[in-house]
Formats: structure tokens, C-alpha cells, sequence
């Protein structure tokens, strides 16, 4: 099952680094990640792929070649782009499991909204200061609910400058490590049927 699933982490940072080591660690076969962003020196204490020699490099390629030395057997397909809705109908319909892993709401939104369109399941989570939260959306419970999506949680979304992201308020460096390790093992119980997913749930 892990080999044969299709898994796209949207976001190398700090919450995408642990979620794609352990993704690709279990051998999830096909692993996409989308990325526009370049490595900085800011990002180091939180994002663990990356070291001060790709400093300026693609997140996603790097991302993309050190996870390929991590597991050479799995395809890794790297995307250096800035999501947009266009992209979303364009490349969410060839994976099963959608990992939003971004820090701005716009995105989240986005692909909350591509995922319930497309009938994709979306582990979501974020991460701000001391604490993070992790969600499993769109997603058919094993007791038969009826699958809910970010917007049910959050019908709107919050106006510009009302909610800081990491760069502006900061974030605990362990926190995304943490808070990603728990989206690869929710996708992991999602493939392979093991456990009780966070659906419906966060």
C-alpha cells in the first residue's frame, strides 16, 4: 500500500521537512512537492533537509535530493512553483493524499477548496510560536460521518494582519518537527488502514 500511494506535500519548510523525511523513509512510492521558495539562513533552525551550503538553492529540488538519497527506490517529482488554483486542477488529480504544510492562509483555502472539488483527503496542520494543530479534511470516517473540510471550521478566512505568521511572531525550532512528524504518521494510517486518523478531527 505505501509503495503503490501517491502522496503531494505542498510546502518544503518547517512543517513539509519532517512530513516528506518520514514519508519517504516509509517508502511512500511517489512523494510531489511544491515549492517556490529558495533556502535561507533563518530557515535552518526548523527545517532539517537543508544545511548552510543550499543556502540560496530551490527548496524543492534540494528537498527532492536529499530525499532521493534517503530512499532511491521511491519517486520523488518536485514542483518549484507558487501554487495557484490552476495548478491545483492541474496536478492534484495524480496523487491520493494532499499534505497542506504551507504557512499563509490564502493557500490553505486554496487547497481546502481544490481537495473538496477533486474528492482528495487533506491532512492539514500548522504551527504558530508554541503551538500547532493537525486535522484530517474531506476525508469518509470509518463510523460513516460525512467528510468536513477546513471551511466548516473556518468558514473565512481571517483578514489581512489579523492572524502573524511564523516570520512575524516566530515559532519554537521542535514545533514543526513535531507537529510534521504527526501529518506523516496521520497520512501513513490513512494508506495503509492502521489506527484511528484524525478525521473529522483536530
Amino acid at each position: 500500500n505505501l509503495l503503490d500511494a501517491k502522496v503531494l506535500v505542498v510546502g518544503a519548510g518547517g512543517l513539509g521537512c519532517p512530513a516528506l523525511l518520514y514519508l519517504a523513509g516509509a517508502g511512500i512510492g511517489t512523494i510531489g512537492i511544491i515549492d517556490d521558495d529558495r533556502v535561507s539562513l533563518e530557515n535552518l533552525h526548523r527545517q532539517t533537509l537543508y544545511s548552510t551550503s543550499d543556502i540560496g538553492l530551490s527548496k524543492a529540488s534540494i528537498a527532492a535530493e536529499k530525499l532521493e538519497a534517503l530512499n532511491p527506490e521511491i519517486s520523488i517529482i518536485p514542483y518549484a512553483l507558487r501554487l495557484n488554483a490552476a495548478d491545483c486542477i492541474r496536478i492534484f488529480p495524480s496523487f491520493d493524499i494532499i499534505l497542506d504544510c504551507t504557512d499563509n492562509f490564502a493557500a490553505r483555502y486554496m487547497m481546502n477548496d481544490a481537495c473538496v472539488l477533486l474528492g482528495k483527503p487533506l491532512v492539514s496542520a500548522a504551527v504558530s510560536q508554541y503551538e500547532g494543530q493537525v486535522a484530517i479534511f474531506n476525508c469518509p470516517s470509518q463510523s460513516g460521518d460525512e467528510p468536513v473540510n477546513y471551511r466548516d471550521l473556518f468558514p473565512e478566512p481571517p483578514k489581512s494582519g489579523e492572524v502573524l505568521n511564523c516570520a512575524e511572531v516566530g515559532v519554537l525550532g521542535a514545533l514543526p518537527g513535531i507537529i510534521g512528524s504527526i501529518q506523516a504518521g496521520e497520512t501513513i494510517k490513512l494508506i495503509t488502514g492502521i489506527g484511528e486518523p484524525l478525521i473529522n478531527r483536530m
